[in-house]
Order: structure tokens, then sequence, then C-alpha cells
């Protein structure tokens, strides 16, 4: 069996951890997105190349300034309800808290991608 499969010396199944981010992104303009996702990774890939029709496409939503893990869905939901119930600057706060600069903390995650060789006429 896998890893992930039966246990036979166990005698119970064996579950992978799941994890859930909820996370900030913003703009040059500081407007700020409260998300959850299971895959932080490929979400903001998908804010930063406005995948997405909505609000972060619209405001062009491309920075992440702030995350944080959690185990329990239900716990990550929470935790996004009560970030979007709070006011702005309470959430800047907890941006600067953890990103005094609010750099893009997805940076260096992803290359660029290649530009196709122009053709001249």
């Amino acid at each position: 069996m896998t890893l992930f499969g039966r246990c036979a010396t166990l005698g119970h199944r064996m579950h992978r951890a799941r994890t859930y981010y909820v996370y900030l992104m913003t703009n040059r303009s500081k407007t700020l997105y409260v998300g959850i996702t299971n895959d932080l990774v490929r979400r903001v890939w998908e804010h930063k190349n406005h995948l997405n029709p909505g609000f972060t496409d619209r405001y062009l939503i491309d920075r992440l300034v702030w995350y944080e893990l959690h185990f329990d869905v239900r716990t990550a939901i929470a935790r996004e309800k009560q970030l979007k119930g709070w006011k702005r600057a309470r959430k800047m706060a907890l941006v600067v808290a953890m990103n005094p600069t609010w750099k893009d903390l997805a940076a260096a995650w992803y290359q660029p991608l290649a530009r196709p060789a122009r053709q001249d006429a």
C-alpha cells in the first residue's frame, strides 16, 4: 500500500495533512484583497496573470503581502470572514506587522514568461 493508503499495522486510514492559506494581496495603490486557498502558489499565480475576472482583475491586484497557514478549513474560512469584516486600517496593520515594506512575498516564486521571438517583416 502507498503511504496514504490503508496502514495494515495500525489498522486505520492515514490521511494527508491538508493546508489552507488566508492571504492578503494588493496592487500599486495598496487596494486590499482577502482570499483563502489550499494552494497559495497556484492561486497567487492566477492573480498575477489575471486569470479570473472580477475584483482582483479589475483592480490589478498582483502582490502577495501577507498570509497565514491553517490546518482546518473551518478555521481558515472563519479567519477569512473575520479579516473581511475588519476596517482597512486594521488589515494594513496586520500587513505591516509581517511585511513592513509591503514587498511582494511571491516575487521570486515564478519565472517570467518568455516572449516569442519577434518576426521582422
